[in-house]
C-alpha cells in the first residue's frame, strides 16, 4: 500500500548561462512592458518551466551587474572566491614553514656529539 501523496525531494537542475540570460531578458522585457515588476517573475518562471526562486536570484544577480541595484558583482564575487583560497593556501605555508623552522631551531640547539 503506497502513499500516493509522498513529498517529492525538489529536483537539482543547471541551467545554462544562456537560459538564464533569456530568463532576466524575458523579465525585463515584460516589466518594461506592464510597468510595473509585480508578478512578472513568476510568470516567466511558470512560461519557462523554471523554479520563481531561481529566476528571481539571476534577475536580481543581473541587476546587481548591470549597476541598477547595489550588491557585490559576479566578478567580485569571483575575485574574492579567488583571494579567500589564496589566503587558505598562503596560511597552510605559513604553518608548514613555521613548524619546519621550530623544527631545524631545535636541532641547532641540541648539542653535538
Amino acid at each position: 500500500m503506497g502513499n500516493n501523496n509522498q513529498r517529492r525531494s525538489p529536483q537539482s537542475r543547471r541551467y545554462s548561462p544562456e537560459e538564464k540570460a533569456q530568463a532576466v531578458r524575458l523579465v525585463r522585457t515584460l516589466r518594461d512592458e506592464l510597468g510595473t515588476s509585480r508578478g512578472t517573475v513568476q510568470r516567466v518562471a511558470n512560461q519557462l518551466g523554471y523554479g520563481v526562486e531561481s529566476v528571481k536570484a539571476w534577475v536580481r544577480q543581473a541587476d546587481i551587474d548591470d549597476g541598477l541595484i547595489g550588491g557585490v558583482t559576479t566578478v567580485d564575487k569571483q575575485r574574492i572566491a579567488e583571494l579567500e583560497q589564496e589566503n587558505k593556501e598562503l596560511r597552510r605555508a605559513n604553518s608548514i614553514l613555521k613548524s619546519a623552522s621550530a623544527f631545524f631551531a631545535a636541532e641547532l640547539d641540541r648539542p653535538q656529539k
